[in-house]
């Protein structure tokens, strides 16, 4: 029974620190008994875990307050300068890794292309080049680090070992912890630093969520849209990945019955139509000429010869957005989200354009009912909010005390 009990107050301990510390991290700075007041918590105990914050340098001092007739009230918030979190996107074209404080302003970037495709080794040699790099240009101490957070595209099982299937990179059980954990340095107390990994959409659905247009919304659908497509699904206010971590795969949902071969190796896959590589082929299988310059490039240049009414650009543009649109609309009958974010490069450039004749094909291909109900919006965080979200898994950890 003793041993019990011990485990009991020191689990109880965990959770008081926890609850503050993302009071702390999620709110404006604030007093000790404005905490005590958000979280429940006992004065005694606010006090008691605020005093081992400060001690370890986790949480500071910003200011005071004036109060009702008594001593100013000292306002606390968690030290940026604590420690740093790294983030890295896996992408089809790159690799970007990202070195943000605590506060998660952005200290470093590297970005690499993907010279040899997408090879697990030479994905596996960007990262840890670009941790590396991005130690090093930051001015970080590799202890000061909480923990690496990676999106890859796939499904990302994470027993008993992390093992990453992505069909359209042509990954198959790839182990890329393992690959990885040799060449990472150790952690803050010189055991091995935090690894987490999971699908690029679902990070970037973190960040929206945490950040972003998806923050306060109890359940919505952050669009990926770049090279292809995926989704992020949050219910209840945390991302559902399904039972087999496999939910979220909205590229390849199919949309026309015997259609286009997809990636995948299926017919007829939303991203076929949808996703940056496929408009471009289908751009050329149009008879449009081929467009120069890399995915992201060309694409912004069909985007921008289609503001041209009648041309093959227009055509195929509008075409897209119908069927976009059209899976949106399947997507609010679906799952009766709150919001549906569009974010990703290509998301981003569709619909900074289109975002008004998205909503109306959305509208034309839902219940009315469920579609006023649903807000459509576009990623507030830019291109990089997939290594922002990876950012957040260390960052997630840590807060939990």
């Amino acid at each position: 029974m003793a041993e019990r009990k011990r485990g009991t107050v020191r689990d109880l301990r965990r959770d008081n620190r926890s609850v503050l510390l993302r009071a702390l991290y999620f709110g404006d700075p604030r007093s000790r008994q404005e905490l005590s007041a958000e979280t429940g918590l006992s004065p005694a105990s606010v006090s008691n875990v605020v005093r081992d914050l400060m001690n370890e340098g986790i949480a500071v001092e910003v200011g005071s307050v004036d109060s009702d007739g008594g001593r100013p009230r000292v306002l606390l918030r968690v030290n940026p300068a604590y420690g740093h979190v790294i983030g890295v996107d896996v992408g089809e074209t790159r690799v970007q890794i990202e070195l943000f404080d605590l506060a998660m302003a952005e200290r470093a970037k590297a970005d690499y292309p993907l010279d040899r495709g997408h090879d697990p080794g030479e994905v596996v040699t960007r990262i840890l080049e670009g941790i590396d790099a991005v130690l090093a240009d930051g001015g970080a101490d590799p202890a000061s680090v909480l923990g690496v957070g990676i999106g890859v595209p796939g499904v990302v099982r994470q027993r008993p070992e992390v093992i990453v299937d992505a069909q359209t990179f042509g990954w198959s059980s790839v182990p890329l912890e393992r690959l990885l954990r040799e060449g990472l340095p150790d952690g803050p107390t010189g055991t091995p630093l935090p690894l987490l990994i999971d699908n690029g959409a679902n990070t970037m659905g973190r960040a929206e969520l945490w950040f972003g247009s998806g923050r306060g919304a109890r359940n919505a659908i952050i669009g990926l849209i770049g090279s292809g497509v995926g989704s992020a699904v949050i219910r209840d206010g945390s991302p559902d990945n399904g039972a087999d971590a496999s939910a979220g795969e909205w590229g390849h949902t199919p949309l026309i019955v015997d259609g286009r071969r997809c990636r995948c190796g299926n017919v007829g896959c939303l991203e076929a139509y949808v996703g940056a590589e496929a408009m471009l082929e289908r751009y050329v299988e149009a008879g449009g000429d081929p467009l120069p310059g890399d995915q992201e490039t060309a694409l912004a240049r069909l985007v921008l010869d289609a503001a041209t009414p009648g041309t093959t650009a227009a055509r195929l543009v509008d075409e897209t957005v119908a069927f976009l649109g059209a899976s949106i609309g399947g997507l609010i009958n679906l799952l009766a989200p709150e919001r549906i974010i569009l974010g990703g490069w290509a998301g981003l450039l569709l619909g900074d354009r289109y975002l008004a004749e998205l909503r109306a094909a959305a509208s034309r291909h839902s219940l009315r009912h469920l579609y006023a109900s649903t807000s459509i919006e576009l990623c507030r965080l830019g291109p990089d909010a997939v290594a922002l979200g990876a950012a957040t898994l260390p960052l997630d950890r840590f807060l939990d005390g």
